[in-house]
């Protein structure tokens, strides 16, 4: 690793809320591209991105959730702050979620420090148009995400 740090949006857009990842990655390229910092769209394909994250120091994930929030809720956390349990269900169209994500780097011993920019979905039926919660809040969620991205992959 050599102090490099990515943003990688997750999500599926044929899922409508599912693809508030991809979104908001595609809104931070084009209004608050940082230096270096990557920015990777791996939208459903999401298998290479377990090797991928050995590349970096730091990297945020931004993908929808099912969290039991307001829909349209930003939370960040550290990957291993979440709470899995067996049950857990996979909100999303992804090949890996993220608790698959979290198993896989805990076993292959990944050291780079890994953040959840988590969104909470409403709907994840087929279609394109993101849900009226996410929408009304999909500025004001890039420019959180924009925050966290100055005050901890930056620093």
């Amino acid at each position: 690793m050599s102090n490099r740090a990515a943003v990688i949006g997750l999500g599926n857009s044929l899922r409508r809320d599912d693809g508030i990842g991809i979104n908001i990655l595609e809104s931070l390229l084009n209004n608050y591209r940082r230096g270096r910092i990557d920015y990777l769209n791996f939208g459903i394909a999401s298998f290479d991105i377990v090797h991928r994250l050995q590349n970096y120091d730091v990297v945020l994930l931004i993908d929808g959730i099912n969290a039991d929030l307001p829909a349209g809720r930003l939370k960040i956390f550290a990957l291993e702050e979440a709470s899995f349990t067996e049950k857990s269900a996979p909100v999303s169209s992804h090949e890996l979620n993220l608790k698959d994500i979290f198993k896989l780097t805990q076993k292959l011993e990944i050291k780079t420090k890994i953040y959840v920019a988590g969104i909470q979905v409403m709907d994840v039926g087929f279609g394109q148009e993101f849900s009226a919660p996410l929408k009304d809040n999909a500025e004001e969620i890039t420019k959180q995400i924009d925050r966290f991205i100055q005050e901890r992959l930056l620093k």
